[in-house]
């Protein structure tokens, strides 16, 4: 596992979804924030940067790939681990999330094992990063 306990930040309009899903990730030792719109995500990574940013591509204001570009392309926050999160499935929307910059990408509605399964993978990639 980790030494830290790791701290993912899910980004989400929908009250009920980052509800749910923070609960299952809590329950699996996860510390999560939940945030509803791409400038409270800016804000909270100001306060505290998260190992791993789960991003809706749909937000209020800014879209989540504009959040996804502006972790990338900030020096203090291009090392937090980006899944995007879209009811979008095709190519295109895939591909803009990743040129964007995040590292894996997850179709809604989704298995919640197929989720818990992304972060893991993207924390140990992260731990492997970092040594």
């Amino acid at each position: 596992m980790h030494d830290e306990v790791p701290h993912i930040l899910f980004v989400e309009d929908d009250p009920l979804l980052s509800e749910v899903t923070a609960f299952r990730l809590e329950l699996l030792g996860y510390r999560v924030e939940t945030v509803g719109s791409g400038e409270d995500a800016l804000a909270a990574v100001e306060k505290q940067k998260p190992n791993v940013a789960i991003v809706d591509l749909v937000l209020p204001g800014m879209s989540g790939i504009d959040l996804i570009d502006r972790f990338a392309s900030n020096e203090a926050t291009s090392d937090v681990a980006v899944m995007a999160l879209s009811i979008e499935a095709d190519t295109d929307a895939v591909q803009r999330a990743y040129n964007a910059g995040a590292q894996d990408y997850l179709v809604a509605p989704y298995d919640p094992a197929t989720l818990e399964a992304k972060v893991e993978r993207l924390l140990d990639r992260q731990s492997t990063d970092k040594r």
